[in-house]
């Protein structure tokens, strides 16, 4: 008979990715533990984007691979989960000539990669979205980008996770091992240790290390008084995006800085209600109801960290950066395969945590 205090796996993190991590590997016939330590994460100020069309970049094909997998996954992931999933697209819009060329660079690339969007003349742009502003250069349409609640999900998650048996305890400070091959947290027994801490990693005393560090995003949440309505679809300029909720409610967001606190300034929200304005001027009359910062847990190449550590029965699900999100169910599948032992795909191996733990050793 097991220890009172001992679990066939401990997930040190209650945001998406622990708790569907968990929960998947409840799923499985596995005794879980999950370490939170109460702290909202990047998840509570996330607008819930699921776009890795409308995201893909030049050089950024690994991620891509993963975003498209995880996004295909999201219908029954939500299913599963009673939580809405948005799927009114998404809209990217340029604001002058610049930017519509640098927007035709990317609409040629996503072509070549067989990805799926409309290009839009202005006057077609607008008869989608009539709240755009009349200066619209040009606009892509990518229906198959959608969007989720996250705070909504996470909740979702947290019950499907304890209706499945998993356990909770509160904040993690080390991870056990002996030689090399972990050993439980704190006083917590364990068979293998799922790290999901986002940024929260620098403060764990764990064997090996990822790199992560910690990229701050301010976002605004915004109420249209007259209810939904001013935009359908997610609206992404080249440096702001707009995300509509069904209750009239939208996230403004997200500033990318190089820092280590949360506090918002008056200098973020000026420049996301500047550059939104100038796509969607109705922004101007939304009422604010919080300015919020966050922290993205980012890797050197930002690839999030997936998979066995170099230390045995060490299982990292950290670093998705701006994608935490999208990836939460490809994620949490990869996680529950590791733990039951079983290869991670091909298509996986970019995430492979051992990238840096071979550098560090």
């Amino acid at each position: 008979m097991a220890a009172p205090h001992s679990y066939d796996v401990a997930v040190i993190g209650g945001g998406p990715i622990g708790l569907a991590s968990a929960w998947r590997a409840a799923q499985r016939g596995m005794r879980v533990v999950v370490f939170d330590d109460g702290r909202p994460g990047a998840w509570h100020v996330a607008a819930g984007m699921l776009a890795p069309v409308a995201e893909a970049e030049f050089g950024e094909r690994d991620l891509l691979e993963l975003g498209l997998r995880s996004a295909a996954a999201y219908e029954a992931f939500c299913g599963e989960l009673s939580v809405p999933l948005r799927t009114r697209g998404t809209l990217v819009v340029a604001r002058d000539a610049d930017e519509a060329e640098a927007l035709d660079r990317l609409h040629a690339f996503r072509r070549r990669l067989e990805l799926q969007a409309e290009r839009l003349r202005p006057s077609q742009a607008r008869r989608l979205e009539p709240a755009l502003a009349p200066t619209v250069r040009l606009a892509l349409a990518v229906e198959g980008d959608h969007s989720v609640d996250p705070r909504r999900l996470v909740a979702a998650l947290r019950e499907a996770a304890r209706d499945a048996g998993v356990a909770f305890r509160g904040a993690a400070c080390a991870v056990r091992a002996h030689g090399d091959r972990v050993t439980g947290v704190d006083d917590v027994a364990a068979g293998a240790v799922v790290v999901a801490a986002g940024v929260g990693v620098a403060r764990l005393d764990v064997p090996e290390r990822i790199p992560v560090r910690p990229v701050k995003g301010q976002v605004l949440r915004l109420r249209d008084p007259r209810g939904p309505g001013l935009v359908d679809r997610t609206i992404r300029g080249e440096h702001a995006y707009l995300v509509p909720r069904d209750d009239g409610t939208y996230v403004l967001g997200a500033t990318m800085e190089e820092r280590r606190d949360t506090a918002p300034t008056a200098g973020g929200v000026y420049e996301l209600v500047r550059d939104m304005s100038e796509v969607v001027p109705g922004v101007l009359e939304l009422e604010i109801e919080a300015v919020l910062g966050g922290l993205r847990p980012a890797t050197p190449d930002n690839l999030p960290a997936i998979g066995r550590g170099g230390v045995e029965n060490l299982v990292w699900a950290t670093g998705h950066f701006r994608n935490g999100i999208l990836l939460t169910p490809v994620t949490a599948e990869l996680v529950a395969a590791a733990l039951a032992g079983e290869a991670a795909p091909e298509w996986a191996a970019p995430a492979d945590p051992r990238r840096f733990t071979r550098v560090a050793a």
